[in-house]
């Protein structure tokens, strides 16, 4: 394959099992005049696999405007670049919309080399609805954020996907189990495509007790797949959202009284779940 001059190239590289290489990225990256790339050693040992040699140009997330106005001057200059991630399709939770958009914006011509995506891939073997689904990234670390960012996506009726650090895996699942309750159906991807890949399925509660329980389920890159909302869920939301305001000035019986009065129901329902609020606040 010919590359074009002055052409940015956004290829996808394997997530993990390196024969998923399309052969169209692997010839663009032998085409390309450079490749810019998250980490440089990672990405030497895709090119010395594909035994292919190309400078190689560091642009991560945390390079500054300078390294993408020094591209699109290489670029105008009439070279070919190849934007990679460490794995993936670039953009997707990586650097890179910053280059493509002073790219298109200075007329340069912008191509997409399809390939493998962790989210996409995950949903795919996930056995969850996916006529409609959302991609959200990495929750945020801090617990107030993430708990925040949970409640604005507590009514979104379209499949959830997350990508999630090993190390906040467990925090993160018990806070959608907090969030949205634990009924909810959910799928994990671990490892996806490599030696390790596990899938999980499950009810989030189910989810959140096996992995917190496995140390081996903490370790690795995770995909999470939640389902979307839907009417009955919407209910139970709305009766743990109203039930914690209400205990915070209220005694637990009183607070289940008038919770019932208000969203109709029975007062010994909202008592267990105002129990099951208070045992997580403790």
């Amino acid at each position: 394959m010919v590359t074009e001059r002055a052409t940015l190239y956004i290829v996808a590289t394997p997530i993990g099992n390196l024969a998923d290489i399309t052969q169209r990225a692997a010839a663009v990256l032998a085409g390309v005049d450079a490749i810019a790339c998250e980490d440089t050693r990672h990405s030497q040992r895709l090119l010395d696999h594909l035994q292919i040699k190309k400078p190689l140009r560091a642009y991560h997330e945390h390079s500054d405007g300078s390294a993408d106005n020094k591209l699109v001057e290489s670029l105008a200059a009439g070279q070919s670049i190849a934007l990679i991630s460490d794995a993936g399709t670039p953009l997707i939770a990586d650097p890179g919309y910053r280059l493509v958009a002073a790219a298109r914006a200075a007329g340069i011509k912008v191509v997409a080399i399809p390939g493998p995506c962790a989210a996409v891939a995950a949903l795919s073997i996930a056995g969850l609805p996916s006529d409609q689904f959302r991609f959200c990234g990495f929750l945020p670390a801090r617990a107030s954020a993430r708990n925040k960012a949970l409640e604005q996506l507590a009514d979104d009726r379209a499949t959830l996907i997350f990508y999630e650090a090993p190390h906040r895996i467990v925090e993160s699942l018990a806070a959608m189990v907090a969030a949205w309750g634990g009924q909810r159906r959910a799928a994990i991807g671990r490892e996806l495509t490599k030696t390790f890949e596990t899938l999980l399925d499950g009810s989030l509660t189910e989810l959140a007790e096996r992995v917190a329980a496995d140390r081996d389920q903490q370790r690795g890159e995770m995909v999470v797949i939640v389902a979307g909302d839907s009417a009955e869920q919407s209910s139970t939301v709305e009766q743990r959202r109203v039930l914690s305001v209400l205990l915070r000035e209220l005694p637990l019986k009183r607070a289940a009284a008038v919770a019932a009065e208000l969203l109709g129901g029975d007062k010994r329902s909202f008592y267990q779940l105002g129990l099951a609020l208070q045992g997580r606040d403790s």
